[in-house]
């Protein structure tokens, strides 16, 4: 199908509250699941059934703790807290389904890369290619003190730690086992030849990895890379690695400027502009009609949670707003948390004035991206609308309630979105997720991605050991 066809994500996290603070106590929300195995397996494959590209599962290690300076109000409204390892269910979904794949949050801040790198080998095997990992690099001051250290890395050092961590990665996925390394030869009882097996002697700031890769290469070697950077430093990080990046705005000219810049630096670092994909997040809520569709919305306001919504802002801007007026005008100030969200409050909307009031009500419904309203023709004229304004290429789908806000979208948006030549009637030949990015036929990173450049050198060993 060509390039007019949005992509969605569906937008999902192993808790209960995971966007939309309060919604968990709708009486058709199945959130309080999260800990059954069915759930998440009824969820892929509803989501096969809906043709989503993939699930984004996303994860934060630490407690949202800065509210009253304190994690009572996120253990209180279950503000992200409990919350499960992110990679545990998807081999189960993963043998649910055929087509759908799975992008995992994992932070680089508290990983040893050999084993990380093991970790998605083993998943990208075991899904036959449906894996992505989703970079991300911890904003928590808990997270650090819980996993031994004082405070967390500033946030430039800790996009540092993460590019090394990275680079340790490729070289693990990309040059340690030659493609024809394994030969399960079992009349001489050889499974692979040593001679194509190479340790990648790594010697860093933050890494020491001198031995081979764990793992025989898997369909993709190198997962599908993902990140959300929209600081400078995290926006360098994204352009240089990430295949898809993931961003929420207010408006689409605000999302248009991120667009822009990411692609010019991606542009800069050697890669194809157009081969960095881009989504945004949002929430819909629709219905038959438009009506119908703005009277779910107000029900669903109904169950707001203000606490809640400001323990989570608070957690990931790093500023706490209990003391203040629930109607006075925020002031953006710069801090070692989550900028991207601090900027989309106070900031990055200057046309918008937010106050508490407004926080907790922009968060209630999706939190981060804004909420599309109404009917199958009205939600799909705007999901064109921030394609087209915007240049993105598609939408990581937070909800309102689980599994409902998928369910309604599937029923009501996605016709819409094929009759309108905008939507895959069903997934394209090839499985993989970097295959659903580029194309059939493309398993491996892009000649232009730096991973790209370890597979090279990896293939001149060989070349230079055959003559």
């Amino acid at each position: 199908m060509p390039d007019s066809r949005i992509r969605f994500n569906a937008f999902d996290m192993t808790c209960v509250t995971h966007q939309s603070p309060g919604l968990w106590t709708h009486p058709d929300d199945q959130s309080t699941r999260y800990k059954d195995l069915d759930y998440w397996v009824d969820l892929a494959t509803l989501l096969e059934r809906g043709k989503f590209d993939n699930l984004f599962i996303a994860d934060v290690l630490g407690v949202y703790d800065t509210y009253q300076g304190s994690a009572d109000a996120s253990v209180r409204r279950a503000m992200q807290v409990p919350v499960m390892d992110p990679t545990m269910q998807v081999s189960a979904m993963a043998a649910a389904t055929d087509n759908l794949g799975f992008g995992i949050t994992v932070s680089t801040t508290y990983e040893q890369p050999y084993s990380l790198a093991r970790r998605f080998s083993s998943l990208d095997h075991l899904t036959k290619g449906r894996v992505a990992w989703n970079i991300v690099t911890s904003y928590l001051d808990g997270a650090a003190r819980n996993l031994g250290m004082d405070r967390q890395m500033s946030h430039d050092e800790r996009y540092d730690r993460a590019a090394e961590a990275i680079d340790v990665c490729y070289q693990l996925w990309e040059g340690s086992w030659e493609e024809d390394a394994v030969v399960e030869d079992r009349a001489n009882q050889v499974y692979a030849d040593p001679a194509k097996v190479h340790p990648i002697e790594h010697e860093g700031e933050y890494f020491s990895v001198p031995g081979v890769g764990l793992n025989e290469p898997s369909p993709q070697r190198t997962p599908v890379i993902w990140q959300a950077g929209t600081s400078s430093k995290g926006r360098e990080f994204a352009a240089k690695n990430a295949e898809a990046v993931f961003t929420a705005a207010p408006t689409t000219s605000v999302l248009r400027g991120f667009v822009d810049d990411i692609r010019k630096v991606a542009e800069h670092s050697g890669r194809d502009p157009r081969s960095v994909k881009i989504f945004t997040e949002i929430c819909i809520i629709v219905a038959a009609t438009d009506e119908e569709a703005n009277a779910k919305h107000e029900e669903y306001l109904q169950y707001s949670d203000y606490e809640g919504a400001l323990a989570f802002y608070a957690g990931i801007t790093g500023i706490d707003l209990s003391n203040l007026d629930p109607d006075e005008p925020l002031q953006y100030v710069e801090t070692d948390s989550a900028r991207f969200a601090l900027e989309i409050f106070s900031k990055a909307d200057p046309s918008r004035t937010w106050t508490p009031n407004e926080v907790v009500r922009f968060l209630t419904i999706g939190a981060m991206g804004p909420a599309i309203v109404g009917s199958p023709t009205t939600v799909a004229d705007e999901l064109e609308r921030w394609i087209d304004e915007a240049d993105i290429d598609g939408f990581n789908l937070a909800y309102a309630i689980t599994p409902g806000t998928f369910e309604d979208f599937i029923e009501h948006v996605v016709p819409e979105l094929q009759r309108r030549g905008r939507y895959w009637d069903d997934y394209d030949e090839g499985t993989t997720v970097r295959e659903g990015l580029y194309g059939p036929g493309q398993k491996h990173v892009r000649d232009d991605h730096p991973a790209a450049e370890y597979r090279r050198r990896l293939q001149a060993r060989a070349d230079a050991r055959a003559r």
